[in-house]
């Protein structure tokens, strides 16, 4: 068990550093649209987007740190930020989880 739990942290640590890759792609991000974007796209919001626009905005916008600047270095480092915190989050939600699921 721990050489699997060793190789899936060697695989994430990986991934997690490869993440800055996505700011040499070009074009937009699929899915990643606002209200803007989708009209662009549609010619039209739907009322269940337009509505709910509002109720939730990003902590890092754009994975941008605020004061930064525009520069690579900094980009980077806030996608690797990004990424760290996306995997403690999600890790964490899925251990907690996973230890009530046992107890029970």
């Amino acid at each position: 068990m721990d050489k699997i739990i060793k190789n899936f942290a060697i695989g994430l640590v990986a991934l997690i550093i490869l993440a800055p890759l996505g700011l040499l792609a070009v074009g937009e991000t699929f899915g990643e649209w606002g209200p803007e974007e989708v009209k662009e796209k549609l010619g039209f919001v739907p009322i269940g987007l337009e509505q709910l626009s509002s109720l939730w905005s990003a902590p890092m916008s754009d994975y941008a740190l605020p004061g930064t600047g525009d520069s690579m270095t900094a980009a980077s480092a806030a996608y690797i930020l990004s990424a760290v915190l996306g995997v403690v989050i999600c890790g964490g939600l899925l251990y907690f989880v996973g230890k009530r699921i046992a107890k029970d």
